[in-house]
């Protein structure tokens, strides 16, 4: 998932690389002030390194070699100031190509310093190294060509040393600090990537949670309708009553089917800023409303064995409680759908710290059934086992032994 970049509040007070690391690099505003500054500091030592050659007593070492030098020395060093504003795209051509002139030219040292700083920021370090010696090697020659009228050889050498060294030291700090801000922007785009794909990945989990216990919730409620439905359908001659209670009982499940889908679709639908303002969902059934649901089944004509050997089911936490319920109601809405009439067995058991069992049993259906099959989304066993795995727990279901059909789960309960 891509990542937007966060935009500087004053990008033209940073550098390109700054602003556009990924990109083909533009001039800021800030870049061209640098820039100009750069070739007005370059161009008056040019100018002012001639002008002092003009005295009586140059105090720039202008004095030795022919009289010629000094106005090629001139032309060299303006050149090489003009050839900055080239610098940031071919620094290291730009440097090496002037490093004849770091022999005797004098005019040219400033933006022959300016070139090396700019190889020093811009490009990695062994080019940046194998530059620098290259202007340390060419000291010597340049202190024999222009000797200082003042200073001795070793002292002008040491001079010429240091302020290298400075301009290095300087260079590869702000060398650091550039690198050490393009990391951080790095990280920050990363964590806002993964803070992104986080945030996607609950909303996915979120969804499939609801998907679950929508499946979970309609499908119990719509088979107790079909199987309603389907007993005023073989039994058209019912008594008033009969029918009267029938009609109650599709017409309550149909108002619950149709209130747990609005709650559904409304939690789909909310926005993530309206979670506050939203409508707070009902609470969720526990381990203590698996009789309600046994009830309910047993009222649409299903026959239902419950054993119970629970220790204590008010100490059940909740989200194992919640569980223990889905996997119930999803037997018995498998058993009301492919096991119409059987015999259902439902068994709890458990301690804590021995975990919960759960165990759905139904006799396998033989024969072809009486009434079209109730259609099925394929999915609850995929729900349950979602949930189950989620819950830490194991499950078990298919055709045993003893040819029943068998689903049976185990939920971790902690010891208190």
């Amino acid at each position: 998932m891509s990542s937007v970049a966060v935009v500087p509040d004053h990008p033209w007070l940073l550098p390109g690389t700054l602003t556009r690391p990924t990109t083909v690099v533009r001039r800021t505003p800030r870049d061209w002030f640098v820039d100009g500054l750069c070739f007005l500091l370059a161009l008056g030592w040019a100018v002012l390194a001639f002008g002092d050659s003009l005295g009586p007593e140059p105090e720039f070492a202008l004095n030795a070699g022919p009289s010629w030098l000094n106005e090629v020395d001139l032309v060299l060093g303006v050149w090489l100031s003009a050839a900055l504003w080239l610098r940031r795209r071919w620094p290291v051509a730009l440097a090496v190509a002037s490093l004849p002139l770091a022999l005797f030219s004098v005019s040219a040292g400033a933006a022959l310093l300016i070139l090396l700083f700019t190889v020093l920021v811009h490009r990695p370090l062994p080019i940046s190294a194998a530059l620098t010696g290259v202007h340390l090697l060419t000291t010597p020659v340049y202190t024999m060509i222009r000797p200082d009228p003042v200073l001795p050889f070793w002292a002008t050498m040491a001079w010429t040393v240091l302020i290298i060294g400075a301009l290095v030291a300087w260079a590869l700090f702000v060398r650091a600090r550039r690198q050490l801000v393009l990391s951080l922007r790095e990280r920050a785009d990363r964590a806002e990537a993964e803070q992104q794909l986080r945030v996607a990945q609950a909303r996915q989990l979120e969804r499939t949670r609801i998907a679950r216990e929508m499946h979970d919730v309609l499908a119990h409620r719509i088979s107790l309708l079909s199987l309603h439905a389907g007993a005023l359908e073989f039994r058209p001659d019912a008594p008033a009553e009969e029918v009267a209670k029938a009609a109650g009982v599709i017409r309550a499940s149909a108002h619950a089917a149709l209130q747990d889908l609005r709650e559904v679709i409304g939690v789909l639908r909310a926005e993530s800023g309206a979670a506050e303002t939203a409508t707070p969902e009902r609470p969720q059934p526990t381990l203590g409303d698996v009789p309600a649901l046994v009830a309910e089944s047993r009222a649409a004509g299903v026959r239902v064995g419950v054993v119970d050997a629970v220790a204590d089911a008010a100490a059940v936490p909740p989200a194992v409680g919640r569980s223990a319920y889905r996997i119930v109601q999803e037997g018995l809405t498998n058993a009301r759908k492919h096991a119409p009439g059987a015999l259902v067995s439902v068994q709890l058991a458990g301690r804590p710290g021995d975990g919960l069992a759960v165990e759905i049993r139904n006799p396998w259906p033989v024969g072809e059934p009486p009434a079209p099959a109730i259609p099925g989304t394929g999915t609850g066993l995929v729900g349950v086992a979602e949930r189950v795995s989620l819950a830490g727990g194991r499950l078990e279901h298919g055709r045993d032994a003893t040819g029943d059909f068998r689903l049976a789960a185990w939920l971790p309960w902690p010891a208190s």
